[in-house]
């Protein structure tokens, strides 16, 4: 049986960005197995945009929801979004 895949899209407000946030995101997604990537925004917060198994992209909501230890995570949107085929987690800047 084939595993389905879905894609998920993550905004992270709070104290994410210069706490080492998006290369710990990456360290996460790719233990998990996910493919995608996350930046930084000029508003302040991050976008992890990833695709993966469903099971996969929940366990990647609930670190999103603590981060790396330096962070402070106020809140994290998540939306479904458009297969993109990645294959592999990258940081983009």
């Amino acid at each position: 049986m084939a595993m389905t895949t879905h894609h998920r899209i993550f905004r992270i407000h709070g104290r994410v960005q210069g706490v080492f946030f998006r290369q710990s995101a990456k360290r996460k997604a790719t233990e998990l197995g996910l493919h995608g990537y996350t930046c930084n925004n000029p508003d302040g917060t991050v976008t992890i945009e990833a695709e993966g198994s469903a099971e996969a992209l929940s366990a990647l909501e609930v670190w999103c929801q603590h981060g790396p230890p330096a962070a402070r995570v106020d809140r994290v949107e998540t939306q479904t979004g458009e297969m993109q085929g990645f294959r592999a987690f990258e940081v983009r800047q």
